[in-house]
């Protein structure tokens, strides 16, 4: 009898554990402001490590002819807001922030500012937008305005490439 007990309770704990199964999470889809709050988040975390690991580095050496560019944007341009940015370079690679390697880095935005001094570490914050997960688009929610925007490359430690591996313009946003 106790078998048949032992046996009737595993049959019902695998019955119980073949229920349904669990439902897949739908990937939602993240606003611009969401990805920026999840990778400010992580350029939080890391930002402060990044700078003390540039204070040790040695430079990059940036190959001759390399630029980055705004692949959709015209400088001058009328858009709408939220506006759509493609990052474009050439002449090196994009990776992801973390490590140090000739010829690779990854794109930032500053908002209404300028281009930043060599060997500069971006700075985290809401006018300087990282993009140190590599990715080579972004949408930026902007009010109506004239604004400027400079796309800034820079090292996996965030270290500034400089004017040359910077491109600035101005948009309008109606």
């Amino acid at each position: 009898m106790k078998k048949i007990n032992t046996l009737v309770i595993a049959l019902g704990v695998l019955l119980a554990s073949c229920g349904e199964a669990p439902k897949a999470t739908e990937e939602k889809e993240m606003s611009h402001d969401e990805m920026h709050e999840a990778d400010m988040d992580h350029e939080d975390n890391d930002h402060d490590e990044m700078v003390e690991k540039a204070a040790e580095a040695e430079p990059v050496a940036i190959p001759e002819g390399a630029k980055v560019f705004f692949a959709n944007l015209k400088d001058g341009q009328t858009v709408i807001s939220p506006l759509k940015v493609e990052f474009g370079v050439e002449g090196m690679e994009v990776e992801a922030a973390g490590e140090l390697n000739e010829g690779k880095g990854h794109h930032h935005i500053i908002i209404n500012g300028g281009a930043l001094d060599l060997g500069i570490v971006v700075p985290a914050d809401s006018v300087n937008i990282h993009f140190g997960k590599g990715q080579l688009e972004t949408e930026l929610d902007l009010p109506k305005g004239e604004h400027t925007l400079t796309m800034q490359f820079a090292d996996g430690y965030h270290q500034s490439y400089g004017e040359q591996m910077s491109a600035t313009i101005t948009v309008v946003v109606e």
